[in-house]
């Protein structure tokens, strides 16, 4: 890669994406783990990065030249930068809680970290949802004639809430539930003057991943709410929401997810009120 590399994160991630494909597999396991993990690549050591990425620490630093960097320490410094802005230091303030005690003689410290978490996975969205992207996603979901919403495992509330609010808001709406493993068949219905709403975290679920693509190739519209820029959904969605959830104690809520799903519920409702 001639130029000179992204000294900016987010022109960092846009260059990953456009260079997925042609990077070989290793190191787009890598790339991957960067844009997904960016704050434990501004401040781990190279060996535990790159244990916590199943890669060789020689991966890292040749992972860093492909594409334009001296080294992982130069690639690490965009990491490091984009902290410095003046991000609220939840995770600092998580891992206090983490230190405080156990969960057993003190359960107030679970709520506490949860709501921490929670406000974490808040701030981020409002980080990262473009105002174009969210606009163009009503859009398009306010033309269809029928959404079908698809979520499984974690991610079947965020879908039974969008099933329960869009009738309640007059919009049709089809809940891709897999009762009896009928999944595919409950949207074979939809046609390219439809969409789906489609909702998948890592590990993605089989059954949503086959849906979209099928979907998606019959050209209904897709709209995605995952966990990454590489995630097996965006291949297919020509909208997409990357939505991290923070975790406390191993767990993650959808704080954050079930705020975009309302908002794209409501969004839809107004505008086509506002067509009206």
């Amino acid at each position: 890669m001639g130029e000179a590399p992204p000294r900016d994160f987010e022109a960092l991630k846009a260059m990953l994406l456009d260079a997925h494909d042609d990077l070989p597999k290793r190191l787009r396991q890598v790339a991957a783990f960067v844009v997904d993990h960016p704050d434990e690549i501004a401040f781990g050591s190279a060996a535990n990065i790159a244990e916590r990425a199943q890669v060789q620490p020689s991966t890292l630093v040749r992972f860093a030249q492909a594409i334009g960097y001296a080294g992982f320490s130069d690639l690490q410094e965009v990491f490091r930068s984009r902290l410095r802005r003046g991000r609220p230091d939840y995770a600092d303030r998580i891992a206090s809680i983490h230190a405080g005690g156990t969960i057993a003689t003190d359960p107030m410290r679970l709520l506490l970290g949860f709501t921490e978490s929670a406000a974490q996975s808040l701030t981020r969205l409002r980080e990262t949802v473009a105002a174009d992207r969210l606009g163009a996603a009503i859009e398009q979901l306010a033309a269809a004639e029928t959404i079908y919403v698809l979520g499984q495992r974690r991610a079947f509330p965020v879908a039974a809430y969008l099933a329960y609010a869009l009738p309640k808001l007059g919009i049709r709406s089809v809940l891709v539930d897999n009762v009896g493993s009928l999944g595919p068949e409950q949207a074979a219905d939809a046609t390219p003057r439809d969409a789906l709403v489609a909702v998948s975290f890592a590990p993605y679920t089989p059954l949503t991943v086959e849906v979209v693509g099928g979907l998606a190739a019959r050209g209904v519209p897709v709209i995605a709410l995952t966990d990454s820029a590489f995630s097996p959904l965006t291949r297919d969605a020509p909208v997409w929401f990357e939505v991290r959830e923070a975790d406390f104690a191993d767990f993650r809520s959808l704080s954050a997810t079930l705020c975009l799903a309302m908002a794209l519920a409501v969004g839809i409702a107004e505008r086509r009120q506002g067509r009206g």
